[in-house]
Protein backbone atom coordinates (compact mmCIF):
# COMPACT_ATOMS: atom_id res chain seq x y z
CA UNK A 1 0.00 0.00 0.00
CA UNK A 2 1.21 3.81 -1.17
CA UNK A 3 2.51 5.88 1.77
CA UNK A 4 -0.49 8.47 2.07
CA UNK A 5 0.84 12.39 1.35
CA UNK A 6 0.43 14.10 4.53
CA UNK A 7 0.60 17.66 4.35
CA UNK A 8 0.74 19.68 8.00
CA UNK A 9 -0.14 23.41 7.53
CA UNK A 10 0.66 25.80 10.05
CA UNK A 11 -0.88 29.20 10.65
CA UNK A 12 -2.17 31.08 14.02
CA UNK A 13 -5.98 32.09 11.48
CA UNK A 14 -8.61 29.18 11.56
CA UNK A 15 -9.93 30.85 8.49
CA UNK A 16 -6.51 30.26 6.56
CA UNK A 17 -6.11 27.18 7.98
CA UNK A 18 -9.94 26.22 6.80
CA UNK A 19 -8.89 27.56 2.90
CA UNK A 20 -6.03 25.16 2.61
CA UNK A 21 -8.26 22.27 4.08
CA UNK A 22 -10.58 23.26 1.02
CA UNK A 23 -7.99 24.29 -1.01
CA UNK A 24 -6.62 20.35 -1.01
CA UNK A 25 -9.92 18.64 -0.60
CA UNK A 26 -9.97 16.83 -4.36
CA UNK A 27 -6.17 15.88 -4.25
CA UNK A 28 -6.09 12.88 -1.97
CA UNK A 29 -3.52 14.56 0.42
CA UNK A 30 -3.63 13.80 4.46
CA UNK A 31 -4.10 17.75 5.94
CA UNK A 32 -3.01 18.12 9.05
CA UNK A 33 -3.46 21.74 10.73
CA UNK A 34 -1.56 23.41 13.54
CA UNK A 35 -2.56 27.09 14.73
CA UNK A 36 1.60 28.02 16.04
CA UNK A 37 4.99 26.69 15.10
CA UNK A 38 4.87 25.22 18.95
CA UNK A 39 1.81 23.32 18.02
CA UNK A 40 3.28 22.46 14.43
CA UNK A 41 6.69 20.65 15.91
CA UNK A 42 4.40 18.76 18.16
CA UNK A 43 2.07 17.45 15.43
CA UNK A 44 5.12 16.53 13.38
CA UNK A 45 6.68 14.19 16.63
CA UNK A 46 4.05 12.20 17.09
CA UNK A 47 3.42 11.36 13.18
CA UNK A 48 4.94 8.84 11.07
CA UNK A 49 5.98 10.90 7.78
CA UNK A 50 5.30 14.39 7.09
CA UNK A 51 6.14 15.52 3.47
CA UNK A 52 5.64 18.83 3.27
CA UNK A 53 4.86 21.48 5.93
CA UNK A 54 3.62 25.07 4.45
CA UNK A 55 3.61 27.80 7.16
CA UNK A 56 2.91 31.39 7.74
CA UNK A 57 5.47 33.90 8.51
CA UNK A 58 3.44 35.97 10.67
CA UNK A 59 2.59 33.71 13.91
CA UNK A 60 3.23 35.30 17.25
CA UNK A 61 5.79 33.43 19.40
CA UNK A 62 7.65 31.68 16.49
CA UNK A 63 7.62 33.07 13.09
CA UNK A 64 7.55 30.86 10.30
CA UNK A 65 11.17 31.22 9.20
CA UNK A 66 12.00 30.22 13.19
CA UNK A 67 9.75 27.51 13.15
CA UNK A 68 10.98 25.89 9.73
CA UNK A 69 14.71 26.11 10.70
CA UNK A 70 13.77 23.61 13.61
CA UNK A 71 11.61 21.82 10.82
CA UNK A 72 14.98 21.58 8.87
CA UNK A 73 17.06 20.41 12.19
CA UNK A 74 14.57 17.69 13.18
CA UNK A 75 12.99 16.79 9.68
CA UNK A 76 15.43 17.70 7.11
CA UNK A 77 13.49 15.22 4.72
CA UNK A 78 10.45 17.25 4.92
CA UNK A 79 9.88 19.98 2.24
CA UNK A 80 9.28 23.47 3.90
CA UNK A 81 7.21 25.85 2.00
CA UNK A 82 6.32 29.53 3.55
CA UNK A 83 3.23 31.61 3.13
CA UNK A 84 3.58 35.67 4.09
CA UNK A 85 3.07 39.23 2.33
CA UNK A 86 5.16 41.18 0.87
CA UNK A 87 6.44 43.25 3.18
CA UNK A 88 8.35 40.12 4.55
CA UNK A 89 9.85 39.61 1.27
CA UNK A 90 13.57 40.33 2.53
CA UNK A 91 13.94 38.01 5.71
CA UNK A 92 11.92 35.20 3.83
CA UNK A 93 14.48 35.72 0.51
CA UNK A 94 17.28 35.42 3.24
CA UNK A 95 16.18 32.06 4.89
CA UNK A 96 15.78 30.68 1.20
CA UNK A 97 19.20 31.02 0.24
CA UNK A 98 20.14 29.65 3.62
CA UNK A 99 18.57 26.59 2.34
CA UNK A 100 15.67 26.29 5.59
CA UNK A 101 12.88 26.87 2.75
CA UNK A 102 12.30 25.51 -0.65
CA UNK A 103 9.40 28.28 -1.79
CA UNK A 104 8.15 31.00 -0.65
CA UNK A 105 4.22 31.85 -1.79
CA UNK A 106 2.65 35.49 -1.47
CA UNK A 107 -0.07 35.85 -0.23
CA UNK A 108 -2.89 36.10 -1.14
CA UNK A 109 -2.31 33.36 -2.52
CA UNK A 110 -2.97 32.14 -6.45
CA UNK A 111 -4.71 28.68 -6.03
CA UNK A 112 -3.48 26.92 -8.86
CA UNK A 113 0.00 28.24 -7.67
CA UNK A 114 -0.01 26.79 -4.72
CA UNK A 115 -1.20 23.56 -6.14
CA UNK A 116 1.46 23.36 -8.42
CA UNK A 117 4.33 24.21 -5.55
CA UNK A 118 2.81 21.42 -3.23
CA UNK A 119 2.82 18.76 -6.39
CA UNK A 120 6.21 19.89 -6.77
CA UNK A 121 7.45 19.77 -3.33
CA UNK A 122 5.78 15.88 -2.99
CA UNK A 123 7.90 14.90 -6.28
CA UNK A 124 10.97 16.42 -4.59
CA UNK A 125 10.10 14.50 -1.43
CA UNK A 126 10.25 11.14 -3.20
CA UNK A 127 12.71 11.97 -4.94
CA UNK A 128 15.13 12.77 -2.18
CA UNK A 129 13.90 9.48 -0.55
CA UNK A 130 14.54 7.46 -3.85
CA UNK A 131 18.17 9.21 -3.72
CA UNK A 132 18.55 7.91 -0.26
CA UNK A 133 17.30 4.76 -0.95
CA UNK A 134 19.70 4.17 -3.80
CA UNK A 135 22.25 5.67 -2.27
CA UNK A 136 22.25 2.94 0.74
CA UNK A 137 22.02 0.20 -1.83
CA UNK A 138 25.26 1.59 -3.58
CA UNK A 139 26.93 2.15 0.24
CA UNK A 140 25.70 -1.60 0.96
CA UNK A 141 26.68 -2.79 -2.23
CA UNK A 142 30.19 -1.29 -1.71
CA UNK A 143 30.40 -2.53 1.62
CA UNK A 144 30.09 -6.46 0.07
CA UNK A 145 32.69 -5.85 -2.81
CA UNK A 146 35.16 -4.35 0.04
CA UNK A 147 34.39 -7.59 2.15
CA UNK A 148 34.31 -9.90 -0.86
CA UNK A 149 37.93 -8.24 -2.20
CA UNK A 150 39.17 -8.45 1.57
CA UNK A 151 38.40 -11.91 1.21
CA UNK A 152 39.74 -12.58 -1.79
CA UNK A 153 42.71 -10.79 -1.17
CA UNK A 154 43.03 -13.12 1.87
CA UNK A 155 42.39 -16.36 -0.26
CA UNK A 156 45.20 -15.31 -2.64
CA UNK A 157 47.24 -14.34 0.39
CA UNK A 158 46.98 -17.81 1.70
CA UNK A 159 46.80 -19.66 -1.47
CA UNK A 160 50.38 -17.60 -2.19
CA UNK A 161 51.71 -18.82 0.78
CA UNK A 162 50.87 -22.47 0.16
CA UNK A 163 52.35 -22.07 -3.35
CA UNK A 164 55.23 -21.12 -1.69
CA UNK A 165 56.07 -23.56 1.04
CA UNK A 166 55.21 -26.01 -1.95
CA UNK A 167 57.80 -24.69 -3.79
CA UNK A 168 60.41 -24.21 -1.00
CA UNK A 169 59.51 -28.13 -0.08
CA UNK A 170 59.57 -29.25 -3.75
CA UNK A 171 62.83 -27.36 -4.08
CA UNK A 172 64.31 -28.84 -0.63
CA UNK A 173 62.94 -32.93 -1.80
CA UNK A 174 64.67 -32.49 -4.97
CA UNK A 175 67.84 -31.57 -3.22
CA UNK A 176 67.29 -34.16 -1.17
CA UNK A 177 66.57 -36.47 -4.19
CA UNK A 178 69.91 -34.48 -6.46
CA UNK A 179 72.50 -35.61 -3.22
CA UNK A 180 71.07 -39.16 -2.96
CA UNK A 181 74.28 -41.86 -3.63
CA UNK A 182 72.43 -43.56 -6.10
CA UNK A 183 70.37 -42.67 -9.54
CA UNK A 184 66.64 -42.24 -9.40
CA UNK A 185 64.25 -42.32 -12.15
CA UNK A 186 60.88 -40.99 -12.33
CA UNK A 187 58.71 -42.36 -15.83
CA UNK A 188 55.22 -42.83 -16.75
CA UNK A 189 53.37 -46.23 -17.43
CA UNK A 190 54.05 -45.97 -21.23
CA UNK A 191 58.28 -44.81 -20.80
CA UNK A 192 58.50 -41.80 -20.73
CA UNK A 193 61.32 -40.05 -18.44
CA UNK A 194 59.98 -37.62 -16.75
CA UNK A 195 62.12 -37.21 -13.42
CA UNK A 196 66.08 -37.90 -13.35
CA UNK A 197 68.59 -36.98 -10.19
CA UNK A 198 71.62 -35.86 -10.63
CA UNK A 199 73.33 -39.30 -10.00
CA UNK A 200 71.11 -40.70 -13.01
CA UNK A 201 71.67 -37.60 -15.11
CA UNK A 202 75.50 -38.58 -15.12
CA UNK A 203 74.76 -42.74 -14.92
CA UNK A 204 72.28 -42.60 -17.95
CA UNK A 205 73.01 -39.84 -19.72
CA UNK A 206 76.69 -40.60 -20.29
CA UNK A 207 75.35 -43.45 -22.63
CA UNK A 208 72.26 -41.89 -24.24
CA UNK A 209 72.45 -38.27 -24.05
CA UNK A 210 69.27 -36.13 -22.40
CA UNK A 211 67.46 -38.57 -20.15
CA UNK A 212 64.53 -36.02 -19.39
CA UNK A 213 61.79 -36.48 -22.20
CA UNK A 214 63.47 -39.83 -23.36
CA UNK A 215 61.83 -43.32 -23.90
CA UNK A 216 62.70 -45.70 -20.74
CA UNK A 217 63.87 -48.57 -23.53
CA UNK A 218 66.61 -46.35 -24.62
CA UNK A 219 67.96 -45.38 -21.23
CA UNK A 220 67.83 -48.27 -19.18
CA UNK A 221 69.72 -51.61 -19.49
CA UNK A 222 67.52 -54.72 -21.09
CA UNK A 223 67.82 -56.01 -17.50
CA UNK A 224 66.08 -53.07 -15.79
CA UNK A 225 63.25 -52.42 -18.59
CA UNK A 226 62.33 -56.20 -18.07
CA UNK A 227 62.30 -55.70 -14.42
CA UNK A 228 59.80 -52.60 -15.23
CA UNK A 229 57.90 -54.35 -17.57
CA UNK A 230 56.96 -57.58 -14.84
CA UNK A 231 56.59 -54.82 -12.11
CA UNK A 232 54.22 -53.14 -14.70
CA UNK A 233 52.06 -56.45 -14.77
CA UNK A 234 52.22 -56.91 -11.24
CA UNK A 235 50.58 -53.42 -10.65
CA UNK A 236 47.80 -53.90 -13.56
CA UNK A 237 46.63 -56.95 -11.16
CA UNK A 238 46.75 -55.12 -8.06
CA UNK A 239 43.35 -53.73 -6.95
CA UNK A 240 44.78 -50.21 -5.75
CA UNK A 241 47.55 -50.23 -9.01
CA UNK A 242 50.60 -50.17 -6.57
CA UNK A 243 53.34 -52.33 -7.10
CA UNK A 244 56.70 -53.31 -6.25
CA UNK A 245 59.75 -55.43 -7.24
CA UNK A 246 63.53 -56.07 -6.66
CA UNK A 247 66.40 -57.87 -8.80
CA UNK A 248 69.99 -57.45 -7.33
CA UNK A 249 70.95 -53.69 -6.53
CA UNK A 250 67.45 -52.77 -8.36
CA UNK A 251 64.02 -51.72 -7.11
CA UNK A 252 61.16 -50.98 -8.94
CA UNK A 253 58.05 -49.00 -7.39
CA UNK A 254 55.08 -48.13 -9.23
CA UNK A 255 52.58 -45.66 -7.00
CA UNK A 256 49.69 -43.26 -7.65
CA UNK A 257 51.08 -39.74 -7.64
CA UNK A 258 48.95 -36.81 -7.09
CA UNK A 259 50.95 -35.20 -10.06
CA UNK A 260 50.13 -38.01 -12.76
CA UNK A 261 47.59 -41.33 -12.61
CA UNK A 262 50.76 -43.43 -11.79
CA UNK A 263 54.24 -43.62 -12.31
CA UNK A 264 57.12 -45.43 -12.38
CA UNK A 265 59.93 -45.06 -9.89
CA UNK A 266 63.52 -46.70 -10.48
CA UNK A 267 66.03 -47.08 -8.20
CA UNK A 268 69.24 -48.54 -9.08
CA UNK A 269 72.87 -48.46 -7.59
CA UNK A 270 75.83 -46.43 -10.33
CA UNK A 271 77.73 -49.79 -10.49
CA UNK A 272 74.66 -51.46 -11.80
CA UNK A 273 73.93 -48.91 -14.09
CA UNK A 274 77.51 -49.13 -15.16
CA UNK A 275 77.53 -53.04 -15.52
Amino acid sequence: MAEPVRILCVDDERNVLRSLERLFLDDGYDIRTALSGAEGLLALGQLDTVQVVISDYRMPGMNGVEFLSEVRKNWPDTVRIILSGYADTGAIVSAINDGQIYKFIAKPWNEDEIRVAVTNAVERYNLGRENRTLAAELRAKNDELTALNRDLEARVEERTAALTTQNRLLTESLNILDNLPFAVVGMSLDGTVFQCNRKGMVCFGNRIGPVIGADRREVLTAAQNRLVDRVIDESRRSSNGNASGEEGNHRVVIERSPYTSECVILIVNEEAVRG
